[in-house]
């Protein structure tokens, strides 16, 4: 498969070197030139197939042209062992939980496809790559685990101090071997300017290997689509228009329910639910997009003032507003809003929900105002034990903590302060990892 830049549909590159590169030259994100239809059988008779099942097939149908049938199905078993099964709450509402991987968030799912990708690939390198990635919580925790103790491959982790949980700082320090966290002295935006900076700096990308593990990079994308076929055939047989309501800061989760979507999938809508970091809940509300700082909230992994995947969902909808408001809804809400809901499906439906999907959660309730009669599948990003000081206190009552996250809460932290000059960050690079 061939992909182009979303700055220039002219600059293509292969599979092999959109993984590896992360962002084209000129600073935009890879798309696939096709995304192809699945078969009518296939998406008729979801229900007769295993998740790993529904994942292959996708997979090969993306993928086909650059990795053997047998290669991907090892990448699969590998990657995606683990369920992603929706709960109901009532008759109109479900939760997609996606943490039941090794860092306990969906984005384990993109990690994990994307270390087992790039290790085929990486097989033929005689020099060691260098991932690079920026976090605003899981991320970070899913590309460590995903890439730890992975032969030629280094990560280097970017997260903001003192804006991500306890748990999840855990998750980024403690693991060592090829993972290595750097904490900067900013917010995630910052950590994700200096990351750009030096995936379009020659003076680095030259003497090193260097390749991105955010979802700017498509082999993270493109596994964040199997989990909307696994819910879809959940919860098709209720016989109602579909809407997935996403938790959403840098929209890679979103832009990969629109490819589903492209695919066949049928999703009668999509939410973007944000917290105060609203710019494009905005933008589908007015036609204008105005990036800018982000606001540390009680949902961290959203705090995204200047989402990077903004530029594919432009790309899909050919940067026509009207178009891209028709399949997309936006919502935004407060942190005593979050809070409310938090109790409220707590108390209504003994379900203990985290941060970002109780916003998931408030953004279906707004929907359903204007559009009853549809079933929201609202996804749940990450178990509520990551934030356990803010769900207990909110909830007013102990939670449990799954045992791999209780043996991190007793490791050492060991992380490199840095501060947000590129200049500072381009030097402990060049000094680390130049041969």
């Amino acid at each position: 498969m061939q992909f182009y830049s979303t700055n220039n549909p002219a600059l293509r590159a292969s599979l092999e070197e959109a993984i590896f590169k992360g962002l084209p030259d000129d600073n935009g994100l890879f798309m696939p030139v096709e995304i192809p239809r699945l078969s009518d059988h296939f998406l008729q008779n979801l229900r007769n197939y295993s998740f790993q099942e529904i994942a292959f097939e996708i997979t090969r149908n993306l993928l086909h042209a650059d990795i053997p049938e047998n290669e991907i199905r090892r990448i699969i078993e590998t990657a995606i062992d683990f369920p992603a099964p929706a709960i109901k709450l009532d008759d109109e509402t479900y939760i997609l939980e996606l943490f039941h991987g090794p860092s306990l968030a969906f984005k384990d799912f993109g990690a994990r496809f994307m270390a087992q990708t790039m290790s085929y690939f990486n097989r033929k390198e005689g020099n060691e790559l260098v991932i690079l990635v920026a976090t605003s919580g899981d991320t970070g925790g899913a590309v460590a685990a995903g890439f730890y103790k992975t032969p030629g491959i280094q990560v280097v982790i970017l997260y903001p101090s003192g804006k991500v949980s306890p748990l999840q700082e855990k998750q980024l320090t403690t693991l060592g071997h090829n993972i290595t966290a750097l904490e900067v002295a900013g917010t995630f935006d910052d950590c994700q300017t200096l990351v750009k900076k030096a995936f379009l700096d020659s003076t680095v990308t030259k003497p090193i290997r260097l390749s991105s593990a955010n979802s700017i990079n498509i082999a993270r994308l493109i596994p964040q689509s199997f989990y909307y076929f696994e819910a879809y055939k959940q919860v098709a047989d209720q016989g109602k228009p579909v809407v997935f309501s996403i938790p959403s800061g840098n929209f890679g989760n979103l832009t990969a329910g629109l490819l589903a979507q492209k695919m066949g999938l049928p999703v009668a809508h999509f939410i973007a639910a944000t917290n105060a970091n609203d710019v494009v809940p905005e933008y589908l509300a007015s036609g204008a997009y105005t990036p800018r700082t982000s606001q540390r909230t009680l949902s961290n992994a959203m705090d995204v003032g200047a989402p990077s995947n903004f530029a594919r969902m432009l790309d899909i909808y050919c940067s026509t507003w009207n178009n891209m408001r028709q399949d997309i809804s936006g919502f935004s809400f407060t942190d005593a809003e979050t809070k409310v809901a938090m109790k409220e499906i707590k108390q209504r439906y003994n379900y203990i929900i985290d941060p970002h999907g109780a916003v998931g959660y408030l953004a279906f309730r707004e929907f359903q105002k204007t559009n009853p009669g549809h079933l929201g599948v609202v996804l749940e990003t990450a178990h509520p034990s990551k934030f356990i000081e803010d769900v207990e206190s909110i909830l007013e009552q102990t939670i449990e903590v799954p045992e791999r996250l209780q043996s991190m809460s007793a490791s050492e932290k060991h992380a490199v302060q840095m501060s947000t000059d590129y200049a500072d960050f381009k030097a402990w690079l060049l000094s680390r990892y130049t041969i």
